[in-house]
C-alpha cells in the first residue's frame, strides 16, 4: 500500500545581494542544492536534469526516503529558474519556480514548489502521516531559504 502526500509551498523574501549574484547561484543546481538540508545525493542525469535523493527521515516507527528528478531551465533575461518533473524517477513528482525581481537595495526572491510524494506506507496512516510529512518538507524548505539568505546578507 502507498500514501500520496501533496505539498504546495510559496515563499517570498528580499536579500541585499544584486539580482545577477542571486540568479547565478540559484541557476547552478548542485551549488544551490548544497544549501538544502538532508540531501543524501544529487546526481546529474543529463544536461540540467538532476536526481535528488534525500536522507531517510523517521516519522514515528516508519522511515521514508524521497527520490525525484527534475529538469531545470534558467532564463537569464526573465531571471527565472523553472524545474519540471521527470516521471518514473523515484517516488516524488516535484515542480517549481524561482522568480527574481530587482529592487533598489537588492533582490526580491519568490519561491514556489509543489510536490506529490508516494510513500510506501499503509493507507490507514494517511491521516496521521500526511501532516508530519508536510511539516518536515516545509521545515527543510524554510531551512534551505534561511541558508541562502545567510549567503546574501
Amino acid at each position: 500500500m502507498t500514501v500520496k502526500v501533496t505539498i504546495d509551498l510559496n515563499r517570498k523574501f528580499s536579500v541585499a545581494a544584486d539580482i545577477n549574484t542571486v540568479f547565478s547561484l540559484l541557476s547552478d543546481v548542485p551549488v544551490s542544492a548544497a544549501h538544502f538540508p538532508k540531501v543524501h545525493a544529487i546526481t546529474e542525469l543529463s544536461d540540467n536534469v538532476f536526481r535528488w535523493e534525500m536522507e531517510k527521515v523517521s516519522l514515528g516507527i516508519h522511515s521514508i526516503q524521497t527520490i525525484y528528478a527534475c529538469q531545470y531551465v534558467s532564463d537569464s533575461d526573465a531571471k527565472t529558474i523553472v524545474w519540471t518533473p521527470i516521471k518514473g524517477e523515484g517516488n516524488g513528482i516535484v515542480l517549481g519556480k524561482w522568480e527574481l525581481t530587482e529592487e533598489a537595495d537588492g533582490t526580491s526572491v519568490s519561491f514556489h514548489t509543489k510536490a506529490e510524494l508516494t510513500l510506501p506506507l499503509p493507507g490507514l496512516l494517511k491521516l496521521a502521516i500526511s501532516p508530519a510529512v508536510k511539516f518536515e518538507f516545509a521545515g527543510m524548505v524554510d531551512k534551505y531559504l534561511r541558508n541562502l539568505k545567510g549567503l546574501w546578507a
